[in-house]
């Protein structure tokens, strides 16, 4: 393995980690070495991808927490602080979308519970890394956004205006914090064909309707946005902050 996407010795976080997205990235960062803390709101979920990973020789340890809880964001680094003394990576990816609909339908609690996690979470889970990276000397934050951010998606009204707000996010932090030697980029998927993403993917109708708009013709895999993480998250990337890299299919070009 080239010693740029080398992350032997590093302590990586990846929140929602339990399925899709989330778990081909923990699985990725622990192939290339690094200590990955797999967490989503259950364990057990998170307990099966620690179980696999560790199967393939890698290392891992499972921790629940739920972002949209201000309290389980002060736990987890808590814990991370006690037990490891540093942390070299966030994958902020856990995330939200409990209403798929019109927008002058959106209701208060989808409204709150969407903002909650996906702004808020992001937020003081970039800012509690933020302060043990500090300490450490630097390291690497990695926000999952979406297309959606760029251009709303059909009928995900809240949910596009919040993942536009973590692109702003990604460079406000990365300006604040390159002083300090802290990167913060995000990625945008495309449609990904993912539990989160069955709203899209398992109707024939919207699937095609989305899919007329990507180039590429086709849902990603998990797998395929991997790669572009690990480059985020490595010494590849030593001179990349505030960028946003788009694996959308050719999306975000038409």
């Amino acid at each position: 393995m080239s010693e740029l996407f080398d992350l032997a010795g590093k302590v990586a976080l990846v929140t929602g980690a339990s399925r899709g997205i989330g778990e081909a990235i923990a699985k990725t960062l622990a192939n290339s070495g690094a200590h990955v803390i797999v967490s989503s709101r259950k364990i057990e979920g998170c307990q099966t991808v620690v179980d696999r990973i560790i199967s393939e020789g890698g290392s891992a340890e499972a921790i629940p927490c739920h972002i949209g809880d201000i309290e389980q964001i002060n736990s987890i680094f808590k814990h991370i602080e006690d037990r490891h003394g540093k942390l070299d990576i966030l994958i902020n990816n856990a995330a939200t979308n409990p209403y798929f609909g019109h927008i002058l339908d959106t209701d208060l609690s989808a409204f709150q519970k969407t903002v909650d996690v996906n702004i808020r979470g992001y937020f003081f889970m970039s800012v509690e890394a933020g302060k043990l990276m500090k300490k450490q000397g630097g390291g690497s934050i990695v926000n999952v956004a979406s297309v959606n951010g760029v251009i709303p998606g059909h009928m995900q009204g809240i949910y596009s205006i919040t993942k536009a707000a973590v692109i702003s996010m990604t460079k406000s932090f990365a300006k604040e914090c390159a002083p300090l030697n802290i990167r913060v980029n995000a990625l945008l998927p495309g449609l990904t064909d993912t539990k989160f993403a069955s709203a899209i993917t398992t109707n024939p109708a919207i699937k095609k309707m989305a899919l007329e708009h990507v180039p590429m013709k086709r849902s990603a895999e998990p797998n395929e946005m991997a790669g572009a993480v690990l480059y985020l998250a490595s010494q590849a990337s030593s001179y990349t902050t505030g960028t946003c890299i788009n694996v959308d299919g050719g999306y975000l070009t038409v």
